[in-house]
């Protein structure tokens, strides 16, 4: 879950610049792993305030420390179009990228909000989007980044909320969230159940671990829905660069063919490369056929299909050219000139500290976070997956001291990684009132509940939709399933507000 797009928390896929970060790291793509809709409707210019407009909650930095006193400004949205009198408070849950206003007329919690008479509210997740609580993102400053902060800032928000909207303490909120803000919803009811009534989470990890090595297998077996032979020809070609990476002058033609941005040097460029080659599958499998296509995401027609129909291609003789076709169709699809997988590039990056910088975007912030409290690290490690070895659990330790410092090591992380399950419960969450969505295509699947979750919760596994697929509008190609599992969820709302 190392992509918790991912948490997604959902998903705008925004053309990379050549900033030396590929467009999918960590499980999570430019912007967030669950994207924002695309405006369909313009509002009547006549409305006081329309629900794109900025808003801003003054909050504290450090929950836990109570003499200390700073506080930052917030950002969020409200939509009140659909309110009822006496109806509940839908809360939008922001994630690991910026908190997009689209949402607060899109999607199908706005549905479920005209359906139940609420009033939607989005909160924008800490160190994210607008949202910086400090002056830049040193590790110093990154130690009030934490899923525990971000937890009680939607408990003192809450609060805030209903005294500034004249709501009563009676009233119930509904919290919704996809990807890492999913695992946010499901434990905001855990944490905090006299503040949120119940949870919609879904693609939601709820189990921290260090290599998560089974989101590969996920990767595999979701590629053999179109064929079997798609698996085994990606092996052969992994191989097959695996060999001429050996030699130089193997390393020079990958460069050239796979039009990456810097040279191959040093292994850590190998592993780095086979990693972002992988990525390429990673992101088309992760967000297959979900109707990103409305938010104005790009590459929403490179589907398994099509990246499967192009590694069997018998046409073309040469399995290497097979995997460089999708290679350039991935880097037209965004906009690329060329490939990011130089690991000094991606490490040069990752360590700026300003706000202006490109991974400021979330890239910092969310490799952080999964350096210290959650893992998810997509390795290598599982033969059964067709993406040869070269990066293991141990190369994602490794980029996590080369980032933050060398105390950001292995024992840093488990000692992270026990407290977080130990926090949350893990696969013995004892929250109640949530309801879990999944879909079998998407990888992060593996690290949530897909049926009979603890503690008489339910859940929804969908077998043949990606990540956070239930939260986007309706399309007309949303299998049977997709659509009834929506009406679930807003009769599951119903039943709650009974």
């Amino acid at each position: 879950m190392y992509t918790l797009q991912l948490l997604l928390v959902g998903i705008i896929l925004l053309p990379l610049l050549i900033d030396g970060l590929p467009f999918f790291h960590r499980g999570r793509p430019r912007g967030g792993m669950v994207g924002s809709p695309r405006q369909r409707f313009k509002h009547s210019i006549h409305r006081y305030k329309s629900p794109s407009d900025e808003l801003w909650y003054t909050q504290q930095l450090d929950h836990f420390n109570p003499a200390d006193i700073r506080t930052w400004q917030q950002r969020f949205f409200v939509n009140s179009d659909h309110w009822k009198q006496g109806g509940p408070v839908f809360i939008q849950i922001g994630g690991e990228g910026p908190a997009d206003p689209i949402w607060m007329t899109e999607g199908q919690w706005i549905n479920y909000a005209k359906t139940h008479g609420a009033i939607c509210v989005m909160l924008e997740h800490r160190f994210y989007g607008k949202s910086h609580p400090t002056e830049d993102l040193s590790i110093e400053n990154l130690s009030y980044l934490t899923s525990e902060q971000a937890l009680a800032d939607l408990a003192t928000f809450r609060e805030f909320f209903n005294g500034k909207y004249g709501i009563s303490e009676q009233t119930k909120w509904i919290s919704f969230g996809g990807s890492y803000p999913g695992s946010l919803s499901a434990w905001f009811r855990l944490k905090y159940p006299h503040l949120v009534y119940g949870a919609i989470s879904a693609s939601s990890p709820m189990t921290a671990l260090t290599d998560f090595s089974e989101y590969l297998v996920v990767v595999r077996n979701s590629l053999a829905t179109y064929d079997e032979k798609c698996n085994e020809v990606i092996s052969s070609t992994f191989k097959l660069m695996q060999d001429m990476i050996k030699s130089d002058v193997g390393r020079k033609t990958l460069q050239t063919n796979f039009s990456l941005c810097d040279p191959i040097d040093t292994q850590n460029d190998v592993d780095n490369f086979f990693e972002t080659v992988t990525g390429n599958f990673e992101g088309v499998v992760q967000y297959n056929k979900d109707n990103r296509a409305f938010e104005g995401a790009r590459a929403t027609d490179i589907t398994i299909d099509v990246v499967c129909k192009t590694m069997l291609d018998d046409s073309q003789p040469n399995i290497l050219q097979r995997m460089v076709n999708v290679n350039n169709m991935l880097l037209k699809a965004y906009s690329q000139p060329c490939l990011d997988a130089g690991y000094m590039s991606m490490l040069n990056q990752l360590r700026n500290t300003s706000w202006s910088a490109p991974s400021s975007e979330g890239g910092r912030q969310w490799t952080y976070q999964t350096c210290v409290e959650f893992g998810f690290f997509q390795s290598s490690n599982d033969a059964q997956q067709p993406f040869g070895n070269n990066f293991p659990a141990s190369f994602f330790i490794q980029q996590c001291a080369d980032i933050f410092g060398s105390k950001f090591d292995d024992n840093l992380l488990e000692r992270g990684i026990k407290f977080t399950n130990a926090f949350y419960g893990a696969e013995g969450f004892s929250g109640s009132r949530v309801l879990f969505v999944n879909g079998a295509i998407d990888p992060w699947h593996a690290l949530s509940f897909t049926k009979d979750p603890p503690n008489n919760n339910t859940a929804i596994f969908l077998s043949k939709t990606a990540h956070c697929a239930d939260m986007y509008p309706d399309a007309e190609w949303d299998p049977l399933e997709l659509k009834q599992a929506r009406q679930t969820i807003s009769d599951t709302i119903g039943k709650w507000l009974q």
